[in-house]
């Protein structure tokens, strides 16, 4: 049986997620025609102005799927093979033997064995992933940097290699995704974010998702604090800041309508073919950010909700923001859900990161929304 949306049991869930020390959040979730919105909280910590679900949000590597599929458009054209070395394409960027070695499929899925670009963008990272020996000030210093994308591959591409080529588990890396914004520029004479708004965003009817024009967001949004592992107490507004640090990899600002409407209308093939949408759904294991071993595809990954199937999705955090869409396999329940706080869990002796009361009410809305 079908699990029909509760707006009581929604909205409960939504303020336990509140009370347990989120800010303010805001979710939609649909179950075929049926919709529900919600928002607990406050946008503003200084002011107490409420979170409301409309709210232009900053997703971060849900971006990664919206890539994902614009190369995927790209092989379905012959302009891109997806198990091509990326030396063919792109032999400045990536020389010689690992240009031969590393597919557009290695990079797609973190198995390329690139670094992670950001501890050496961001010297008070350096220590990264060893988080007990970061510093945030980083973050401030960089707030309005204007990174270009090559130095920060090149960071990515000298560093050590954390695996080799195709070797699993593969290690989550936003340098794979810069590689693959510019391998878009390459093959199609135009920038990846603009290829990505007209032939995905576009093509999906988003009306409310786009790349940053600018340091903040337009329209009705909510401010983001940053807590950095609790090294950052009181949390910072982290707002206004220059994304590119990020770009194709990261820096997108949609809604929850928007993203429940892409992943619904991506599983239902009408985004990319149902072939590629296959290909995104093949797995690799690969450690993510934050130290965990996850599946992941070609710009998806999924989640187990017990008794009611996998669904298909990403996460996404920058600075300050979070949010998660995730959408059953047969397209008929979609969740989206976005947080303004980032990085609440203190570390604790050892240095690992603490269970917050957060983390538990989020887990409790995530089940009852799926």
């Amino acid at each position: 049986m079908r699990n029909p949306l509760d707006p009581a049991e929604l909205n409960a869930a939504m303020e336990n997620v509140h009370r347990a020390g989120m800010p303010g959040l805001f979710a939609e979730v649909c179950d075929g025609d049926q919709v529900w919105r919600g928002a607990a909280g406050v946008a503003d910590v200084a002011t107490g102005r409420p979170v409301t679900a409309d709210m232009r949000h900053r997703v971060g590597s849900i971006t990664k799927t919206f890539t994902a599929a614009a190369v995927l458009q790209q092989v379905e054209s012959g302009q891109i093979g997806l198990d091509l070395p990326i030396g063919r394409y792109l032999p400045r960027l990536v020389p010689k033997e690992r240009g031969d070695a590393i597919t557009v499929r290695m990079l797609m899925n973190h198995t390329s064995g690139f670094a992670e670009y950001l501890p050496y963008a961001y010297p008070s990272l350096k220590a990264y992933p060893v988080v007990a020996d970061t510093r945030p000030q980083s973050l401030e210093d960089h707030r309005f940097t204007r990174f270009d994308p090559i130095e920060l591959i090149e960071m990515g591409v000298t560093a050590p290699p954390v695996r080799a080529p195709g070797e699993t588990p593969g290690v989550y890396s936003n340098a794979n995704y810069l590689l693959l914004g510019q391998l878009l520029e390459e093959v199609t004479g135009t920038t990846a974010e603009q290829y990505i708004t007209r032939n995905v965003i576009e093509r999906a009817g988003l009306r409310d998702t786009g790349f940053p024009a600018g340091l903040s967001v337009d329209g009705p949004h909510s401010q983001i604090y940053e807590a950095w592992f609790g090294m950052i107490d009181p949390p910072r507004d982290y707002s206004v800041y220059d994304m590119s640090w990020v770009g194709p990899t990261a820096s997108l600002i949609s809604t929850v309508t928007d993203l429940n409407r892409f992943f619904g209308r991506l599983l239902a093939g009408e985004i990319v073919s149902p072939s590629s949408l296959a290909q995104m759904q093949r797995t690799v294991p690969v450690v993510s950010q934050e130290q965990r071993t996850i599946d992941y595809g070609l710009g998806l990954h999924p989640m187990e909700a017990p008794g009611r199937g996998t669904y298909w999705g990403h996460g996404g955090t920058v600075w300050g923001a979070g949010a998660l869409a995730m959408t059953s396999a047969d397209g008929h329940r979609r969740m989206s859900v976005a947080v303004n706080l980032q990085r609440w869990n203190r570390l604790d002796s050892s240095g690992r990161p603490q269970p917050h009361p957060i983390d538990d009410a989020l887990a409790a809305l995530y089940r009852v929304v799926m």
